[in-house]
């Protein structure tokens, strides 16, 4: 059911109101005139995207806003112990858990209301439709936990890898100027703006460079550790027998860290995976940010277009610099991000400071 919420056709749906919602965002980072802090503003525009774009709920600002509030408040007490006992993480959680789903059927209600005008399907609808194909009506409370998946599925992992990419555009000026190369090269960029109706979902997927930049972030900084499966059949490893039925993490990270097939691993180094080298291509699993095997993320594609998407914004509209000295230290719980949340100064730009994006290789080094 939940397989058509990321086919083609869906992806090429929401493409347009992920713009949208990346460019309405950009706008306001730029019209602050204070640096933000990048992880929480990136979690901020990672739930709106699921809201607005996943969803299609047609939420006010400051109702979001509240919701937004609620649901950090449940993702951080997810992982406490369960002792349900007052002022515990546990209850916490399940109070953000249950005024969540309180908000979520109002919009769910009124989005089963209000079913004109509408321009495209999204993923609730298509969650909605693919269950009738398959003989199930689903009720209220499925519809509600379906949402609430959705939202977590694309929330914090999202966030990470766009903090991510954001610090690794500010470390490496060469790689932003590289984008836009590419971007005037394919004439999705002109004069310093995007140029109308050219992001297709078939002009992004042509944008090999781009991929290579997104490809080497999540390798880099794959927003979590590893993932978890269950032993269908006792083998040995190393000397060692793993039996039937006992369950096995295997790491992500340490994966992308020890594969033979990548050189220098702690280098940022997009051109790993161009045709020349195609690092990632020697061996199955050696490159694995969305896991592998049948269990692989369903949102896999979703996720690599909406970081495209904001890539392609932030190399064509933004001007952006580091609000201070040094870089902040990585931590990897719960996610990969910034311990202090990465603090940038973004800028609005002018006709000249357009011009200045699209003038010459020394112009473009100069401007980040």
């Amino acid at each position: 059911v939940f397989s058509k919420i990321f086919s083609h056709e869906a992806l090429e749906s929401y493409l347009p109101k992920i713009q949208l919602v990346i460019k309405d965002t950009l706008r306001a980072w730029s019209s602050n005139p204070e640096p933000i802090n990048v992880y929480h503003e990136a979690q901020k525009l990672t739930f709106r995207m699921a809201i607005r774009v996943l969803l299609g709920f047609c939420i006010p600002d400051e109702e979001l806003g509240r919701l937004f509030e609620v649901y950090q408040q449940f993702v951080e007490n997810v992982f406490s112990l369960p002792v349900d006992l007052p002022f515990s993480g546990y209850r916490r959680g399940i109070r953000a858990r249950e005024t969540l789903q309180k908000g979520l059927e109002k919009a769910i209600q009124e989005k089963l209301q209000n079913t004109q005008g509408k321009d495209y399907s999204d993923a609730l609808d298509i969650l909605i439709e693919s269950g009738k194909e398959h003989g199930k009506e689903l009720t209220m409370q499925e519809l509600k936990d379906g949402t609430l998946e959705l939202i977590f599925a694309a929330y914090a992992t999202t966030a990470s890898a766009s903090t991510s990419l954001i610090m690794q555009l500010l470390k490496h000026p060469r790689v932003l100027e590289k984008l836009r190369e590419e971007l005037r090269s394919k004439g999705i960029l002109h004069n310093g703006c995007i140029c109308e109706g050219s992001l297709r979902l078939d002009n992004i997927s042509s944008l090999h460079y781009l991929d290579c930049v997104i490809k080497e972030v999540l390798r880099l900084f794959t927003p979590i550790s590893g993932g978890y499966r269950t032993v269908l059949q006792t083998f040995e490893l190393d000397g060692f027998q793993i039996p039937k039925g006992w369950s096995v993490m295997y790491s992500i990270r340490d994966t992308h860290d020890t594969a033979p097939v990548f050189k220098d691993v702690d280098v940022f180094d997009p051109d790993r995976f161009e045709q020349g080298r195609s690092e990632d291509k020697d061996g199955r699993f050696h490159y694995l940010p969305f896991g592998g095997g049948v269990r692989t993320c369903l949102g896999k594609h979703l996720a690599k277009l909406f970081l495209k998407a904001l890539a392609i914004e932030l190399a064509s509209t933004s001007r952006f610099e580091l609000a201070t000295r040094t870089f902040p230290r990585i931590t990897l719980v719960p996610v990969v991000h910034p311990v202090d949340g990465l603090k940038v100064k973004f800028f609005g730009l002018d006709s000249n400071q357009n011009e200045i994006l699209a003038g010459t290789d020394a112009m473009l080094g100069a401007t980040v």
